[in-house]
């Protein structure tokens, strides 16, 4: 199979889909890889590592879409990427779907087949390839909000760990996910008051025995959650429906009742965002105020962290790319982790949440 690994052209965005130790194993199989030239520089990979890996170097992004079976990157499609897609192809890589009407209708009218990380599960009902960059951008929020904090970026000037005789910042937590988790673990090691807000008990539960207390936890309701919102200095967004646009847990009501400097991180901002004020941002210019509070709302946080999350994703995704490279007729019909990532097929789309998100016709695959 002729492989594509285009270089990821969204802002600040410096991940790449597949390591040369990766690359590797699937040209000596016996699989063609192609990489676009300085693809994997800023994550570490110079083009040297990938010519030994058995990779071609290739200039032309179009010319290496178009010499490609499949296509494998990391962020969706920009619209002139999606524009050269065609019936003959796959495109397997973060799509968000759900919160972009535009760029399903492109990936509807190209005919390809389209494979969403973000929708794959695998025999346990997990979502395997969120999971790595959940974790990196679960950790990573609590970095920016430490950063956002600071007087000099718009912060109410708390010291996320508190000092002797000071008190730590609190930090509510919205969601007991994979972000969730490494967000509230990330809060409690530098010392932070943490209180995580859930809808499922025995998710809690778990949470409250792994930390014996160490946080506080709430079970998920408008009031629980306008109430501990009040009092804190900073909100990490981290609330997920798989395939679908995400639950707006915080209103402007609630926004105006905190206090001034305190920090937003929506995490959730992929698939909408879960705030009401939410709207994306860029690792460029990461954040922007509303009614005084510091919203970060970057759609890509795992990228300012290429090589970790460049090796952490590729660790997740290769044995999928392994199954996909057997025949696509083959293994997503059939294989049912990868067919639970198909969200476009033949012209229709095969993603129940994400059809009824933009309102269009689903199929079932």
């Amino acid at each position: 199979m002729r492989i594509a690994l285009p270089k990821e052209r969204k802002c600040h965005e410096y991940r790449v889909a597949l390591t040369p130790v990766a690359v590797s194993q699937l040209t000596k199989m016996g699989h063609f890889v192609s990489i676009e030239c300085a693809a994997g520089e800023k994550a570490g990979f110079n083009d040297d590592l990938y010519v030994a890996a058995g990779a071609k170097i290739v200039q032309d992004w179009q010319v290496l879409w178009a010499e490609a079976d499949l296509i494998i990157k990391v962020k969706e499609p920009l619209p002139d990427e999606a524009l050269v897609l065609h019936s003959s192809q796959a495109l397997f890589s973060y799509l968000h779907l759900a919160v972009s009407k535009t760029l399903a209708e492109q990936l509807l009218s190209s005919g390809a087949t389209c494979i969403a990380y973000e929708t794959i599960k695998n025999e346990f009902g997990a979502l395997p390839l969120l999971v790595p960059m959940s974790e990196v951008a679960g950790r990573m929020a609590i970095q920016a909000a430490g950063y956002c904090l600071q007087v000099a970026h718009g912060g109410s000037g708390v010291l996320l760990g508190g000092l002797t005789g000071v008190a730590p910042a609190h930090v509510v937590v919205l969601g007991a996910g994979v972000v969730g988790e490494n967000a509230a673990r990330m809060a409690l090691g530098q010392g932070a008051q943490v209180t995580i807000i859930d809808k499922s008990l025995a998710r809690l539960r778990e949470l409250d025995k792994l930390w014996q207390g160490r946080a506080r936890t709430l079970y998920s309701s408008l009031d629980s959650i306008a109430s501990e919102v009040k009092t804190a200095d900073v909100v990490i967004g981290a609330a997920l429906i798989p395939g679908a646009e995400a639950p707006k847990l915080l209103n402007r009501a609630m926004l105006k009742s905190m206090r001034k400097g305190s920090v937003l991180v929506d995490v959730a901002i992929d698939q909408g965002g879960c705030f009401e004020t939410s709207r994306p941002t860029t690792l460029e210019q990461p954040t922007y105020i509303v009614d005084g509070i510091v919203h970060y709302c970057v759609s890509n946080i795992p990228g300012a962290v290429a090589r970790s999350s460049t090796q952490a994703l590729c660790n997740a995704s290769l044995p999928y790319v392994l199954d996909l490279v057997q025949g696509l007729s083959r293994n997503v019909l059939r294989q049912s982790a990868l067919a639970s990532g198909v969200n476009i097929c033949q012209g229709e789309c095969t993603e129940q949440e994400v059809a009824k998100a933009l309102s269009i016709e689903y199929h079932a695959l």
